[in-house]
């Protein structure tokens, strides 16, 4: 699990899947107070929300490259000759994609914070859904890769998959903001699944395309 795991992380910093993320995330926080003005109250209201549809978008964008280079390649069917389980597979890429975006994500967090003129006690708890609520966005980024590996337009197609799941997450992720300790706890509750279930979709799709 560990030699797979660091396998994703050096291949996704040779292609650069681990910087693209975090500037698009950046550049989110930094052009939406352009968008809206310098009207502090309105930015600190929704800025817990801002910035969870900027990493779940963030999380959307590397979704191509989770799956399909390795299915094409036939990494995958090597693996499986090895004896060594798609799902425990699909379980380490989202480990990868996990460490690859999402601890960034957070600490570049701080700095949108700032433009969006958080207190602290709102980026704590911005922080706290970041890191329980990306858990999920990885699972579910790696299961819609397996989805649509080897389709024509999978990123456009991946979108129109992952958003819709990913729901629930952006609502409890940013309802956290206000609520706190209950959102945090559902936040929880989805991330747990998506993280459980997703492995075995990929898997499950991935034998589909294979047939």
């Amino acid at each position: 699990m560990g030699a797979l795991i660091l396998r994703e992380l050096r291949r996704a910093w040779t292609g650069g899947g681990l910087i693209t993320p975090v500037v698009f995330f950046l550049l989110v926080a930094v052009l939406f107070p352009f968008a809206v003005g310098p009207d502090g109250a309105l930015l600190s209201r929704v800025g817990g929300g801002v910035i969870w549809a900027a990493a779940l978008l963030a999380a959307l964008l590397p979704v191509e490259r989770l799956v399909t280079p390795d299915l094409d390649s036939g990494i995958l069917d090597q693996l499986t000759v090895r004896r060594v389980s798609v799902p425990m597979v699909m379980l380490a890429k989202t480990a990868a994609h996990w460490l690859g975006f999402a601890p960034a994500l957070m600490a570049a967090a701080l700095i949108a914070a700032g433009l969006l003129d958080l207190s602290a006690v709102t980026l704590a708890r911005v922080e706290a859904g970041l890191a329980i609520g990306t858990v999920g966005l990885a699972a579910l980024a790696v299961a819609t890769g397996a989805l649509t590996a080897g389709l024509r337009g999978a990123g456009a197609l991946a979108g129109l998959l992952m958003l819709p799941l990913a729901v629930p997450l952006l609502i409890f992720g940013a309802g956290a903001v206000q609520q706190g300790t209950g959102a945090l706890k559902l936040l929880g509750a989805v991330s747990l699944l998506y993280l459980a279930g997703a492995p075995y979709v990929a898997a499950a799709a991935i034998g589909a395309a294979r047939d």
